[in-house]
């Protein structure tokens, strides 16, 4: 049988897709593309680059030989570092390499490409790494798209450590998100290998948008590509897995074709990659064997399900007042405490003011704004935990992000006036340097502020300089006009769908999430997925399981938190268990986790069900 075109779609493929009022059903031609080949040995492998556990362990990033012009080689190597520390609990107490987790050797070769969706403008990445011990007896696919924005990536801490020793490939994607950014003001866009180049030079750039006169600052792709790419994310983790089916054969062509008929496929993400497996998992044809879903962020329609756009607006609105209704040391920072409390009285009272909250003083503010977050549905646990989120302005920058995304707006367009630049201490803009430039694919997140990239918020104003962009944001949902219903029909674009009827899906969700909180997300999409009848969906609730491991480190969150990947680990191995025959389906659990106090991580503090 003839070896298929690298990124091949079919109509045929794409009438099993589905469609939403977003989604383009034409069919386009096929894309064959050479996949770009990279090798790891000999002092590099796929799961570390090389650093092990000690290196992914440094504070300080890996150097560049040449500051000016750093390697494919040395971006790749920073890319993993930074994804590792940007997921994993990687402190010398957190237990991760001795309790749970991997970061053996494990040598082998990359494969990477641009696939781009049909009616998409713009690709995403597509990267899969082989293992040279992968087991042709038992062929298998581990498929992560990236946690949050984050670039390929992202997903490595999540299923390499489970997948690549024991002899499984993992193919990755960006999901239409990444650290890809367009330098406006320089012209430079990033190639396939991770450096920059003009974006006038043709090849192989990842993100190369139009550009409108006088174009300055930041542009990058969650925002402005124009794709609604949340839209896609069942696609994107579907096409990344037919892409590994296609580099199989490559790799191995004595054994090929590679078919989903003959080669387990396996999906697991985290946050929007948890969110993306999902929406993988409701798409037609019998190609995916099994879906784990750790904290996934995930809009159902009923059963108490809100938007991530809905609560976190209104979170980035309330929660700072809130906050203070919560005695100090019931926060895991209290340290911190006596910093912010000045910002959150002043919300209290512009919120007051506003007609958002109620009370004579800021403590009345505070209980009413708390409450309000109560009555709401938000859960004890998820407004204490929302202390990063506000610490580290994460409601804002979601918000700014994902309303340019939902809308589908352009470089320039945002409907309330934010745009993303480099910033001078005083935060006003100015133009990226090129040792910024050369970093953001390898550091960044894949949504500013970050990496030397900040808002430019054009409605600031005292006396709550943030409050006016954040009514705006907010109204972009509860409002009314053309810019609302343009957010709103790009939300309603990412609802998710019941899962294939058979498929089974693992749900991993901490009770203390207060990025994702379960309550609005895993919860209402196991209610609506049982009452479709998919009776092969369970779901782990993990006590004192907060959204982000890597904090972890820090220890007044270490002290109260439970770490999540144990717990998808785990849950990769059950699912495998069931597929092999050798076990059934685990039932749904509430795991009694802790966090680990003022000493190490426990074997006993992680309970498995």
């Amino acid at each position: 049988m003839p070896r298929l075109p690298i990124l091949l779609l079919s109509a045929a493929v794409l009438a099993a897709c589905g469609s939403t009022p977003e989604r383009s059903t034409a069919a386009s031609s096929a894309a064959a593309v050479e996949p770009r080949v990279t090798e790891h040995r000999d002092g590099d492998d796929l799961l570390t680059a090389g650093l092990g556990l000690d290196g992914l362990r440094a504070m300080a990033p890996p150097a560049w030989a040449d500051p000016a012009n750093p390697t494919p080689a040395e971006l790749r190597r920073r890319a993993i570092w930074s994804s590792w520390r940007g997921i994993a609990d990687l402190s010398p107490g957190g237990g991760y390499g001795s309790l749970y987790g991997s970061v053996q050797a494990v040598p082998g070769r990359e494969y990477s490409a641009l696939a781009r969706l049909p009616g998409a403008r713009h690709p995403h990445r597509v990267l899969v790494q082989v293992p040279d011990a992968f087991d042709l007896q038992r062929r298998c696919v581990v498929v992560a798209p990236a946690s949050g924005s984050r670039g390929v990536y992202g997903a490595i801490a999540v299923a390499a450590p489970w997948a690549l020793p024991r002899g499984c490939a993992v193919a990755y994607t960006d999901k239409g998100a990444g650290s890809d950014y367009v330098d406006l003001d320089a012209r430079t866009g990033v190639r396939l290998d991770g450096t920059t180049a003009p974006l006038d030079g043709g090849g192989d750039l990842a993100f190369a948008p139009e550009l409108p006169e006088g174009a300055t600052g930041v542009a990058f792709k969650h925002a402005h590509s124009g794709d609604n790419p949340e839209a896609d994310w069942g696609r994107h983790v579907k096409q990344a897995a037919e892409f590994a089916l296609d580099v199989l054969g490559r790799a191995f062509p004595h054994a090929a074709p590679f078919t989903f008929a003959d080669t387990r496929v396996i999906a697991v993400g985290i946050s929007n990659g948890g969110g993306a497996v999902l929406r993988a998992a409701e798409l037609e044809g019998d190609w995916l064997d099994a879906v784990v879903a750790g904290e996934p962020n995930v809009y159902v329609e009923g059963h108490g399900g809100r938007p991530l756009y809905d609560f976190a607006t209104e979170a980035a609105l309330l929660q700072p007042c809130a906050l203070l209704h919560v005695p100090a040391d019931e926060l895991p920072q209290p340290p911190l405490r006596a910093q912010v409390e000045p910002l959150w009285q002043a919300r209290c009272a512009s919120a007051a003011a506003a007609g958002l909250v109620e009370g004579a003083d800021t403590a009345a503010q505070a209980r009413s704004a708390y409450d309000r977050l109560r009555a709401n549905g938000w859960t004890d646990e998820a407004i204490r935990a929302g202390v990063p989120s506000v610490g580290f302005d994460l409601w804002r920058s979601v918000a700014v992000t994902y309303a340019s995304a939902y809308g589908r707006y352009g470089i320039g367009e945002h409907p309330c006036g934010f745009a993303f630049a480099a910033q001078n201490p005083d935060f006003t803009p100015r133009a990226a340097t090129a040792d910024e430039r050369n970093a953001w694919w390898a550091d960044a997140a894949g949504i500013p502020p970050g990496n030397g990239v900040g808002l430019v918020d054009s409605k600031v104003a005292p006396p709550d300089f943030t409050l006016p962009g954040l009514q705006c944001l907010r109204a972009l949902y509860d409002g009314q006009g053309a810019d609302a219903g343009r957010v709103r029909a790009g939300i309603a674009a990412t609802r998710a769908a019941a899962p294939r009827p058979g498929l089974p899906v693992l749900v991993v969700h901490g009770t203390d999430d207060g990025l994702i909180p379960p309550v609005f997300t895993s919860a209402p999409y196991v209610a609506m997925a049982r009452a479709a009848g998919r009776d092969q969906v369970r779901y782990w609730q993990v006590r004192s399981g907060e959204h982000f491991d890597a904090f972890l480190a820090f220890p007044a969150y270490g002290a109260r938190h439970a770490p999540m990947l144990p717990y998808v680990y785990a849950a990769l191995d059950r699912v495998e268990a069931y597929l092999d025959g050798r076990a059934p389906l685990p039932e749904d659990a509430l795991i009694p986790a802790s966090g680990r106090g003022l000493g190490a991580v426990e074997a006993a503090q992680l309970p498995m069900p």
